[in-house]
């Protein structure tokens, strides 16, 4: 974007198209809205492309509770360029290439001064509707109606405004759709095999889910040196995608006859994997995966979230008797300003494999059907072009 276009619209509201979910689980409708200026400590960015996440089903669908606000506007992977930014910000300004994250870091905090984990204190207060200091919307619909944020990024908008501690600057020469990639599924995954693993070199990694964020782990695993990589997934068709991504094992739990997975994954690691994650969000999934730790200091890394809220049941007397871990991780430990450009500066030097993570690619009034692919699983990620 040219200076001269942004000074025109700089401090101003802009009006614009955005696919809105006017009702839980409807399709998305391409609408005007008017997107309000950034105010203090905040970015207005022109969406470039954005792409499709499991979560933004599950808040399409989500019918209750304090997260299920509507009218809408989803979305929270993408890549754009600044428009403006309000006062106080001085990390990015106009024309700089950024990915919104939705899991916040400030830099500042002593969590995020903390090299474990990526919690972030900025904020007392979390609102999952609205801007993260106050809570208020930065969209109205053609009549003046409020649309509600979703994590604290809404992306299915030409224009999105978003608080700068979730802003991550990114080289001018990184391709943008390899770019909304790394702000949400792929850096989760390696994340979790990187940071909340921690696997080393010659370990043996169970991912149970070949989503993309499984494969990602199972990519992020390949970078770390594991020596055996084992898959599990009902669908076949995912042994060929995942081989890709460094995965040296499939397993079909409908192909395991009378032998349970955990049994099946004992048998080929010697006794139990030393990393288990769980990538779907079954609690079923989470105790199976548990299982097929081994035995003094296998751990397990739950990255799915049970939208049901079904309790985990474990025996605390496993624990102590194995020596076993179980851990959850949100967004995998990726502190996004830290560790995102790592993953770009790989994938530039040709370590890392993001192409492999884009199956599909449609235009932003076509943005349903990324939907339908991904509700078939018939897609890992579709990139959505705002211009194309």
């Amino acid at each position: 974007m040219s200076s001269n276009s942004a000074s025109q619209t700089a401090g101003k509201p802009i009006r614009c198209q955005a696919a809105v979910c006017r009702k839980a689980g409807e399709p998305l409708i391409i609408e005007e809205i008017e997107v309000a200026p950034p105010s203090s400590w905040e970015v207005r960015i022109k969406i470039l492309c954005t792409s499709l996440c499991q979560s933004d089903l599950s808040f399409w669908k989500l019918s209750a509770g304090p997260a299920s606000a509507f009218p809408r506007i989803l979305g929270h992977e993408a890549a754009g360029v600044v428009e403006s930014v309000g006062e106080n910000v001085e990390e990015v300004k106009e024309g700089d290439i950024v990915i919104p994250v939705f899991k916040r870091n400030c830099g500042e905090c002593r969590y995020c001064k903390c090299p474990k984990g990526n919690a972030c204190s900025k904020f007392s207060v979390d609102y999952p509707c609205g801007m993260p200091r106050d809570g208020s919307s930065r969209f109205k619909d053609k009549n003046g109606e409020k649309l509600h944020h979703t994590l604290r990024v809404s992306s299915f908008s030409e224009y999105t405004v978003v608080d700068v501690t979730h802003v991550v600057r990114m080289s001018p020469d990184f391709p943008i759709d390899k770019a909304s990639l790394l702000s949400c599924g792929v850096s989760t995954g390696l994340g979790a095999a990187w940071k909340a693993a921690e696997v080393e070199e010659g370990s043996t990694v169970a991912i149970f889910g070949l989503g993309a964020v499984g494969l990602a782990v199972a990519e992020g695993a390949r970078l770390r040196g594991a020596s055996k990589i084992i898959g599990v997934d009902l669908n076949p068709e995912k042994i060929e995608i995942g081989k890709k991504f460094g995965l040296t094992d499939f397993i079909n739990p409908t192909a395991c006859g009378e032998k349970s997975t955990s049994q099946v994954i004992k048998e080929m690691t010697d006794d139990g994997a030393d990393y288990c994650f769980e990538c779907i969000g079954l609690t079923s999934l989470m105790q199976e995966a548990f299982s097929s730790c081994r035995k003094e200091n296998g751990k397990t890394i739950i990255l799915g979230v049970d939208i049901h809220g079904t309790p985990l049941s474990i025996n605390p007397r496993e624990l102590v008797v194995s020596g076993k871990t179980i851990i959850g991780s949100l967004f995998g430990g990726v502190k996004a300003k830290v560790d995102i450009p790592i993953f770009a500066t790989k994938y530039l030097n040709n370590e890392l494999n993001l192409d492999g993570f884009i199956t599909h690619e449609v235009n932003f009034q076509d943005i349903n059907k990324a939907f339908d692919l991904l509700q078939a699983r018939k897609s890992l990620r579709c990139i959505i072009w705002m211009d194309k």
